[in-house]
């Protein structure tokens, strides 16, 4: 059976609220042979529930988490994420990172999520950080019209070098913070030609990688990172896409999923 990526979603104010989502993430999760599986906001036991039948998650991007999270003030470019979506996001998180070998993409938001729950910080606003940068992250009304994009420079000791199989090449981007101090057992793996810190990820893990740009805007460029999301899903089974769907019949009576 092919693998359940469970995706969180951006929550916009109401009455009454919506949990949304962009179809090119979840596109991206289909055309590389996953199965999205949506996760609004719920309680804490129903998600360690729903955990247990994962395969691997993705974490989207939105709105800027509220830099009390890492001891900050937030200063005047800060847009604030809902803050519903910021607990669920964080639970969602959390509950990741206690699975053994789960897989786990953080794209924009959720690269920079995974870095402060690790204990790291984040840069603010880029324009004011590196006001010499002639690099644009940002992108005018690019949820609507289309990404900016900028080279992002691999490290070669890197899982995403191996999965991307180069060193530079464009990205789609639309951010305008990022990681600053790092956290705990993560390690930076690519840059942007001005130092932003554009992929970081969580050291002895089988995948666990965040990404500044937007790699579901670019699914063909981008196909290898959501490619090896899916393959990571399914070596956690212990199991080939072919071999997946008789180790479950064998388990549940009609091939049924447990």
């Amino acid at each position: 059976m092919k693998p359940l990526i469970g995706i969180n979603l951006d929550i916009k104010p109401g009455p009454p609220e919506e949990a949304k989502i962009q179809t090119t993430y979840t596109d991206a999760i289909v055309k590389s042979g996953g199965i999205p599986v949506l996760l609004p906001p719920m309680p804490a036991e129903d998600l360690a529930y729903v955990m247990q039948r994962l395969d691997g998650v993705m974490l989207i991007g939105g709105l800027d988490y509220c830099p009390s999270l890492y001891k900050e003030a937030p200063d005047a470019t800060v847009e604030l994420t809902s803050g519903r979506r910021q607990e669920f996001d964080l639970n969602i998180l959390r509950e990741t990172l206690k699975q053994a070998n789960m897989p786990l993409l953080g794209v924009c938001a959720g690269a920079q999520l995974l870095n402060i729950e690790l204990g790291g910080s984040l840069v603010q606003d880029i324009k004011t950080s590196f006001s010499d940068s002639s690099v644009e992250h940002s992108s005018v009304d690019g949820w609507k019209t289309g990404y900016n994009k900028h080279d992002v420079i691999l490290s070669k000791d890197s899982v995403i070098a191996g999965v991307y199989g180069r060193e530079r090449f464009a990205v789609p981007t639309s951010h305008h913070q990022s990681v600053k101090d790092l956290g705990r057992g993560l390690k930076v793996t690519a840059l942007a030609d001005d130092g932003v810190i554009e992929a970081i990820e969580l050291e002895n893990s089988a995948f666990v990688v965040g990404v500044q740009w937007h790699p579901e805007r670019d699914y063909e460029t981008n196909k290898p990172l959501f490619d090896r999301l899916i393959s990571a899903a399914r070596e956690r089974r212990g199991a080939t896409p072919a071999a997946s769907g008789v180790q479950n019949s064998a388990q549940m009576p009609g091939g049924g999923r447990k």
